[in-house]
């Protein structure tokens, strides 16, 4: 089955920036990661690799450069003849011109080295005081690791590489050509061993000859107290292992925090509602206050209104950065009675009287009134 065109995997135009490949490997790497599609493993897992196979490529200058020039026979180190094709054009005279001239062509194209894995990404949902106070959580990723079987090499155990016969170990094959200008040389990467210099005589029958295998592998974070929604845990080393000795990628926790039923929160201040009683807000009462430690006694002055609010110094969200914290904000939400004795009317009708209120019972309402005035 012939392989898809690597920018179109990565939905991307092929004067994509770096950023850019980034940014939508990234996106479709969480899209199709095995473990966030459960019911549809097998197909998101042909589909993950797919998309990383396109990364590792084009997120790499030089092999870029290759497959842009020579398409996936230009990254394939056992596609043989993919460097000897379109010898005879201007482009070709002046690639030779840039190596004669010592334009540097060549030495962009020389064997290649150790190569930084990719970065993952991975989701965690946390509940709000996890957040506030800070948690650890384990999580698992699935990633590729250095193959254990042959320590990375490809090889299978007891056996090794040997030099490439077609370049000698350089990892660079040069071609001589002759134009209407002369003789010109050409420089190219070895598509026998692929620019390593080295060949593998039995490929390790654990990862086929790749040095990679895939695994699911179980890490502890340590979530620091203060984290919200958006904020972002770093694990150096983490990532996708490297090539050729190369470093591993990182791991990038992205942090989405659940709303509370009760409390709300801005920044590192903490907000909250509280429903207190006519009688509390006119006489003025000691009541409870919910704080993310338990419960708090607070006073309040007689004459409270609905919508006051009040606050509690240092009883907020922890500093992210480790030092103080914010603050709890309460607001105080008068509750007036809806059903009321035949005595309770009565006091609050000496109430209104001792108070001087014109009061009178059964007032018509306001569009009552309008439509009266009309008529």
């Amino acid at each position: 089955m012939a392989k898809r065109d690597y920018y179109e995997v990565l939905g991307v135009a092929r004067d994509a920036t770096e950023a850019d490949i980034k940014r939508a490997y990234r996106q479709l790497a969480k899209k199709y990661h095995p473990d966030l599609n459960p019911d549809n493993k097998e197909e998101a897992e042909a589909k993950f690799k797919e998309i990383n196979e396109a990364y590792e490529v084009l997120s790499d200058s030089e092999k870029r450069a290759r497959y842009d020039r020579f398409g996936h026979a230009g990254v394939d180190p056992q596609n043989g003849g993919a460097y000897s094709q379109d010898f005879g054009g201007f482009g070709d005279i002046f690639d030779d011109l840039f190596d004669i001239f010592g334009g540097g062509f060549s030495s962009s194209r020389r064997r290649q080295g150790p190569v930084r894995g990719a970065d993952l990404r991975y989701d965690l949902t946390l509940e709000f005081k996890e957040a506030v106070f800070g948690t650890e959580k384990e999580i698992q990723i699935r990633r590729t690791e250095n193959c254990t079987t042959c320590q990375g090499t490809g090889a299978k155990p007891g056996t090794g590489k040997s030099t490439c016969p077609t370049c000698n170990g350089a990892g660079e094959v040069r071609y001589a050509q002759r134009t209407p200008f002369g003789q010109f040389v050409r420089t190219t990467i070895c598509n026998t061993c692929g620019g390593t210099g080295e060949i593998i005589k039995e490929k390790c029958n654990t990862c086929d000859g790749s040095g990679k295998v895939i695994k699911t592998k179980k890490i502890k974070v340590k979530v620091p107290a203060g984290v919200d929604t958006g904020s972002i845990i770093s694990m150096k080393g983490e990532g996708e292992a490297g090539d050729r000795g190369g470093p591993s990628g990182d791991l990038y926790i992205y942090i989405n925090v659940l709303e509370d039923k009760v409390f709300s929160r801005l920044g590192n201040n903490i907000h909250v509602n509280i429903p207190i009683s006519f009688t509390e807000a006119a006489l003025g009462a000691e009541i409870e206050v919910p704080t993310l430690e338990g419960i708090e006694k607070f006073q309040i002055p007689e004459g409270t209104q609905t919508g006051t609010e009040f606050r509690l110094k240092n009883k907020g969200v922890p500093n992210l950065r480790g030092y103080g914290r914010g603050d709890l904000y309460f607001t105080v939400d008068v509750q007036v009675p809806t059903k009321l004795t035949e005595k309770q009317k009565q006091l609050l009708r000496e109430f209104a009287k001792e108070m001087g209120d014109s009061f009178k019972e059964n007032k018509k309402g306001f569009f009552k009134k309008m439509k009266d005035a009309f008529n």
